[in-house]
């Protein structure tokens, strides 16, 4: 199956930008040109192992991997860096982790704000106040 630039970023759930930004990052290949005259230039043609990198790397992104981790994860072997693999893991656990607690601690003051809000109808807005103080 040849894809043009655009098939492939709609069925990888992309834009063509986001393809070229790949590119350009060495996550994807940038096929030769195929096709066309020297001054038309032809159409680059992407296959069935370019939709399935550009998946594996949203999905990765998903899981909240960088980009230069997807970069990493996509050199390993998949048969014989299991224990690189691994260790790329249990870093995004850990910077997830980290990031829960964040999340949490910031949850945690708003639902202050906003019962300190909801206790009185007199006087500035805890919320707003807490905001221009900041």
């Amino acid at each position: 199956m040849a894809n043009t630039i655009a098939t492939l970023a709609r069925e990888g759930g992309v834009g063509v930008e986001t393809v070229r930004y790949y590119q350009r990052r060495g996550l994807l290949r940038t096929p030769d040109k195929s096709g066309g005259s020297a001054l038309s230039g032809g159409v680059r043609r992407y296959d069935a192992e370019d939709l399935r990198r550009l998946k594996f790397i949203r999905a990765a992104q998903g899981a909240g991997f960088t980009l230069e981790q997807i970069g990493e994860l996509l050199a390993l072997d998949s048969g014989e860096d299991r224990a690189r693999a691994r260790a790329l893991a249990r870093e995004r656990i850990m910077a997830l982790d980290e990031k829960i607690a964040e999340l949490r601690a910031a949850r945690a003051s708003l639902d202050k704000l906003a019962r300190a809000c909801a206790a009185s109808d007199t006087g500035p807005c805890p919320i707003i106040a807490a905001f221009e103080g900041a």
